[in-house]
């Protein structure tokens, strides 16, 4: 029983050292955001990677979420007599909550996992080292450019994954179930509310600070060769993932309870 209990103090403390680690991560990237200069090439670059790069894996899983979502709706709502509620249930679901957290995750499995290799790769190699005896600082360097990056891009990419997954829906609900096509155009801009999509994109750039800053987090402190970088990448990819579901859960307490 005591050893049990130990080994439970054991990983409560070690999480809460790692939260702790993270937080002053956190605040010393915020701190470095808010004071110039910026790279602003390399603030460019990283948009590019980030928010243009990712464009086709975001949009291919939103088109086949909102046509998932059109085909279930459609089966659950049948025998209910409430066909007219499949463009209200796809609209909704789309931009409160799966445009922003498929693209969330799409993103953290793909530009969290290539920040934590690209930085933790620099680690191992005392390239990060380099530039502090180079005089140039490192979180300005290689974290600033990343996070503004992830918090601008992500709103943009959530607003293309909302237009993609509703044309999802309609293609579905229109060429497959044979719905009307102006009914169903008319009953999507009935449903769509500015306070849906404005928390879509809140999330949106909560969600791309979160995966920027936790994939410069474990690729920063990455140690032990190519096995710390490999186990960078994939706690990058796994914590920003979970992350990402809690602040969902939040904020849509936050927006909508």
């Amino acid at each position: 029983m005591g050893d049990i209990l130990a080994t439970i103090g054991r990983s409560a403390l070690t999480f809460f050292a790692s939260v702790g680690r993270l937080i002053l991560f956190a605040g010393v990237a915020l701190s470095h955001i808010v004071r110039l200069p910026l790279y602003w090439k390399l603030l460019l670059r990283q948009m590019i990677q980030i928010g243009y790069n990712s464009l086709p894996v975001v949009g291919l899983t939103s088109l086949f979420t909102g046509m998932v979502l059109a085909l279930q709706s459609h089966t659950g709502f049948s025998g209910l007599g409430g066909d007219a509620a499949v463009a209200l249930l796809v609209v909704l679901s789309v931009t409160r909550e799966l445009g922003p957290v498929i693209a969330g995750l799409m993103v953290a499995g793909r530009v969290g996992a290539a920040i934590a290799a690209e930085l933790g790769t620099m680690s191992v190699t005392d390239q990060i080292a380099a530039l502090s005896t180079l005089s140039t600082n490192p979180f300005k360097y290689l974290v600033v450019p990343r996070v503004l990056a992830g918090v601008v891009c992500m709103p943009l990419l959530v607003v293309i994954a909302d237009i993609i997954g509703i044309l999802g829906g309609y293609i579905v609900a229109v060429y497959l179930l044979d719905y009307n096509p102006s009914s169903y155009l008319h009953q999507t801009w009935v449903a769509l509310k500015t306070p849906d999509v404005v928390s879509g994109l809140v999330k949106a750039a909560v969600f791309g600070f979160i995966v920027t800053l936790l994939g410069c987090y474990h690729g920063y402190h990455s140690r032990g060769g190519a096995q710390g970088v490999g186990s960078a990448t994939t706690n990058a990819v796994v914590s920003s993932s979970i992350v990402i579901l809690l602040m969902d859960y939040l904020l849509t307490s936050v927006f909508f309870s």
